[in-house]
């Protein structure tokens, strides 16, 4: 339990701090952070959450990590499912949180968005839903292919956070204008409950394409990192 306790804490401080920048502070009047402050915080929550529970619970935080690592030969499969809930029900607490707190604010309404994820009318920039689709199998293919090769045991030691959490950074810089950046089920399921609408419509993009693209990024890290000649 303590283990899936660390997934819970762990999502809960990634969509707190992910999503929570995003919905308070990116368009703050004058001082907002702005996209770059949001790649940078979900980057940060990473990065963070790695040393202080990775040696707990290998710090997944997102069920296409999960299932990921399951594909590349670091993972039991008995333990996926009760990793995926516990990552779904800390976002949906951090979301509660950041619901709780937004809506102290004039005029808050969660229907706008909620810092959730989508496509067409839904997305930051009126992507396709293609395009969206192919974003997010890209980026988590990416985001998998990083993470095993960061966690290989021929990798230098200590400094797999670091790689991980500027990835994480690297790939909202890229997508947040196309699907808001998702690469997570969990992060995407938390604030599309609050956001409703289209969020709850879309959300199974969401699911589908960052599975499939952790299982192409763990096929090919199996591909060229493996040791054999």
């Amino acid at each position: 339990m303590k283990v899936y306790g660390a997934e819970f804490f762990g999502t809960f401080w990634l969509v707190l701090g992910g999503c929570g920048s995003a919905v308070l502070a990116a368009a703050f009047p004058q001082v907002g952070i702005g996209l770059l402050g949001v790649s940078l915080a979900f980057g940060l929550t990473v990065l963070t959450m790695a040393y202080a529970i990775g040696h707990i619970s290998g710090c997944h935080l997102n069920p296409a990590v999960s299932v990921g690592l399951w594909a590349g030969g670091r993972f039991p499969a008995s333990q996926l499912v009760p990793y995926v809930v516990a990552q779904v029900l800390g976002a949906i607490a951090a979301a509660a949180v950041l619901y709780v707190i937004a809506s102290g604010a004039a005029g808050f309404d969660a229907a706008k968005g909620f810092a959730s994820n989508g496509f067409g009318e839904h997305s930051p920039g009126k992507y396709s839903m293609i395009a969206a689709l192919v974003s997010e199998v890209v980026m988590t293919a990416f985001f998998l292919i990083i993470i095993l090769g960061a966690t290989d045991k021929r990798a230098p030691a200590g400094f797999a956070p670091i790689a991980i959490g500027l990835a994480l950074t690297l790939i909202h810089l890229i997508s947040i204008p196309v699907t808001n950046t998702s690469v997570n089920p969990a992060r995407s399921t938390g604030v599309a409950l609050f956001a409703g609408g289209l969020a709850m419509q879309q959300l199974w993009a969401f699911w589908v394409a960052p599975i499939v693209g952790a299982l192409v990024g763990a096929g090919i890290y199996r591909f060229i990192g493996s040791e054999e000649s």
